[in-house]
């Protein structure tokens, strides 16, 4: 019998997961939520609905699988659709999932959450954490509040998801980063043609 408390950790994608969950086990008794109505395109967020399951299974970890509500995420961030990665555009975006991942732990009698969201360094801590602890005050729960690539942890995630021939994506998941990765990459392509 597992005496652990228990945890709800919202799962961002299987490579994230691959090092936040075995590290919260030491310490919890983990269950997953894959609540992600950002991903496009839809074939990319099954591949990484597919992966998470893949991991979960291995890692014996309970899977909770949330709606794919696109029309929600994009209500949540359209007013911010112009914006950078790294802007208010993804402040709405961490929000949407936090305070899905905390009503769902509520709800499953769990007092405690997280996410795997702050293991990349794409991704700003400090709004994580303003999110995931105004989800917790209204859900009258607590947010694990913990830097996830600190002590390595995203060169370990990177690591492990090649151990186990996980997609790692360039884009963080959503049209609009989708979008900024095809720019990147053909600015990239033109400057080493002007280069040759």
């Amino acid at each position: 019998m597992n005496n652990k408390n228990p945890i709800l950790v919202h799962a961002c994608c299987a490579s994230c997961s691959s090092y936040v969950i075995p590290h919260l086990q030491e310490i919890f008794n983990v269950s997953a939520f894959f609540y992600n109505p950002n991903i496009y395109p839809e074939k990319e967020y099954i591949l990484r609905l597919e992966e998470m399951k893949f991991l979960c299974k291995r890692l014996n970890v309970r899977l909770t699988i949330g709606p794919y509500d696109t029309s929600t995420w994009g209500k949540a961030v359209f007013p911010y659709r112009n914006l950078p990665e790294k802007s208010k555009r993804c402040w709405e975006c961490y929000n949407l999932r936090l305070y899905k991942t905390a009503e769902k732990a509520a709800n499953l009698g769990i007092e405690l959450f997280t996410t795997t969201l702050s293991v990349s360094p794409h991704k700003i801590y400090k709004r994580i954490e303003e999110g995931g602890k105004a989800a917790a005050k209204r859900y009258a729960i607590t947010f694990h509040n913990e830097d996830f690539k600190k002590k390595d942890g995203f060169k370990i995630s990177v690591k492990r998801s090649k151990q186990l021939g996980l997609t790692r994506q360039d884009y963080c998941g959503c049209i609009y980063s989708l979008r900024e990765s095809q720019e990147r990459i053909s600015k990239k392509k033109e400057h080493e043609g002007d280069a040759s």
